[in-house]
C-alpha cells in the first residue's frame, strides 16, 4: 500500500528518486491512466479506452500497456521501450493532494500540496535524482515533477468535463477484446469502453459543432484512431513469447 506523506525540505532533505523503469519499481501494470491533452502523443503508441474506477464508479481514460494482468509490454531490459511515457507514470512517486483553504484564504481556492510515497521502491537516499538542493530549495528535477503534477491536475479536470459530455450524448459503449495468440492462448479483456461510432455519426450538426468548439471531437477521433495499436500490442506479446 502507498504511504503518501507531505513533502518538505526538512524531513526529506536527502530524498532521491530513482528514474529507471522496471517491474520491481511497480511498472508492470497493464494500463495507465491518461488524459485528453496527451492523447495526441499517446495515440501514436498505445490503445486508449475508458474504464470505470472500481471505487467511485466514474469513468476514466486509460492507455493499455499490455494484454495480461501485471504485464507491461513496453518494459524491456533497457527501460521503457516507447517514445512517450504516460504522464501518470512519469509523476511517480509524487501526487498532488488537496488541503482545505486556511481561514484567511478564498474558500474556492484549496491548497494543492505535493506528497511523496515513502514506500515506493523508487525512493532512496543513496541514488537517483535529488529532490531538494543542499540549501533546501527545489531541485530542477522537483520543479519538473511539480509541473507534471499540475499538468495531471489540469488533465483530471479536463477528463471529467470530456467524459461528462460523452455521457450526456450516450456515446460510450462497452467493448471486449477477445484475442487469440499463435500458440492458442486466449486473452479476454473486459471492463473496457469506447466511443459508439454509430451514435457519434447520428449526432446533429449543432452538437458536432459544440464538441468541436470544445476540442472534444479531436479527442474522440484520436481515441478511436489509437485502437489500431491493439495489433501492435499483440505483436509485442507474440515477440516476447517467442523469445522466452
Amino acid at each position: 500500500m502507498p504511504n503518501f506523506v507531505l513533502l518538505n525540505n526538512v524531513a526529506h532533505k536527502n530524498l532521491c528518486v530513482i528514474r529507471d523503469y522496471a517491474p520491481h519499481y511497480g511498472d508492470n501494470e497493464m494500463s495507465a491512466v491518461t488524459f485528453p491533452q496527451e492523447f495526441r502523443a499517446i495515440q501514436n503508441e498505445y490503445p486508449i479506452f475508458f474504464r470505470k474506477n472500481p471505487e467511485t464508479g466514474k469513468f476514466l481514460t486509460v492507455a493499455l500497456l499490455g494484454l495480461r494482468q501485471n504485464e507491461n509490454l513496453f518494459l524491456s531490459d533497457s527501460g521503457w521501450d516507447a517514445q512517450y511515457i504516460p504522464a501518470s507514470v512519469k509523476r511517480r512517486p509524487f501526487l498532488i493532494g488537496i488541503q482545505p483553504p486556511r481561514p484567511d484564504q478564498d474558500a474556492n481556492q484549496p491548497n494543492r500540496m505535493v506528497y511523496v510515497d515513502m514506500d515506493s521502491p523508487r525512493v532512496s537516499e543513496a541514488q537517483g535524482e535529488r529532490v531538494f538542493l543542499p540549501h533546501g530549495g527545489y531541485s530542477l528535477f522537483l520543479e519538473k515533477m511539480v509541473a507534471a503534477l499540475e499538468y495531471i491536475q489540469y488533465g483530471t479536470d479536463l477528463s471529467e468535463l470530456f467524459i461528462t459530455e460523452l455521457l450526456n450524448y450516450d456515446l460510450l459503449e462497452v467493448v471486449t477484446l477477445d484475442i487469440t495468440l499463435k500458440n492458442g492462448e486466449r486473452n479476454n479483456l473486459t471492463g473496457l469502453y469506447t466511443i459508439n461510432e454509430e451514435k457519434l455519426s447520428a449526432l446533429n450538426g449543432s452538437v458536432v459543432a459544440e464538441l468541436h468548439s470544445k476540442g472534444y471531437l479531436e479527442f474522440i477521433y484520436m481515441l478511436l484512431a489509437s485502437h489500431s495499436n491493439v495489433v501492435k500490442l499483440i505483436a509485442r506479446l507474440e515477440t516476447r513469447l517467442q523469445n522466452q
